[in-house]
């Protein structure tokens, strides 16, 4: 009976965490990143400041708490990929994941000035590229077991899983920047595969 609710719990935990969120990043848009406190989101979405930090152990993971379930929707993408598909262009496809996170219809708005807080505020920032670097890592043993189920593995020392992974994700990164630079007019699904093609391995 336990493992049949647990998927219940588990959407039920995923629904108030983004509700969390969701008002969260409002009222971060609205009255800035830094003068929100706990207290001011425990309150909008109708709960105490410890039930709060039950869902997020920080204000940091209210923003970025996100990409541990992209990470693993991430991982599963990727590893659906076709086994003779090019690296470089599993890991685009992999990107678009997190596209509609940005373009979906009322996304838009609310994603363009919390990138901005995200890239301004340290703390965050910090938060985020640390986030960041464990989908590398993840990402990598994603390739490499990929590698070696087609027969043909990648040697120990060799840093093409790693360079690709750390490329690709530092065009991720240059297509946020670009987007904002733009003033968030393209798409940005257009400004990552701009990104990506400008560094994109040689065939």
């Amino acid at each position: 009976m336990n493992n049949e609710h647990a998927p219940l719990r588990e959407r039920t935990r995923r629904a108030v965490r983004k509700e969390i969120t969701d008002t969260a990043n409002a009222l971060f848009v609205e009255r800035g990143y830094e003068a929100t406190t706990i207290d001011d989101i425990a309150a909008a979405v109708g709960m105490s400041q410890r039930s709060v930090f039950r869902y997020f152990p920080t204000k940091e993971e209210i923003v970025v708490g996100k990409f541990d379930f992209v990470a693993d929707e991430m991982l599963q993408a990727l590893r659906g990929r076709p086994a003779a598909e090019p690296v470089w262009e599993s890991l685009r496809r992999v990107f678009d994941l997190l596209v509609p996170y940005v373009d979906a219809p009322g996304k838009h708005e609310v994603a363009e000035p919390m990138q901005h807080i995200v890239f301004s505020t340290p703390a965050l920032f910090a938060s985020y590229l640390q986030k960041l670097q464990q989908m590398q890592d993840a990402v990598v043993t994603a390739l490499r077991e990929r590698a070696e189920a087609a027969g043909a593995p990648y040697a120990d020392d060799d840093p093409a899983p790693r360079a690709l992974t750390a490329a690709a994700f530092g065009c991720l990164v240059a297509a946020q920047h670009s987007w904002l630079a733009g003033g968030a007019k393209a798409t940005f699904a257009a400004t990552l595969d701009r990104a990506m093609a400008t560094i994109a391995p040689a065939p």
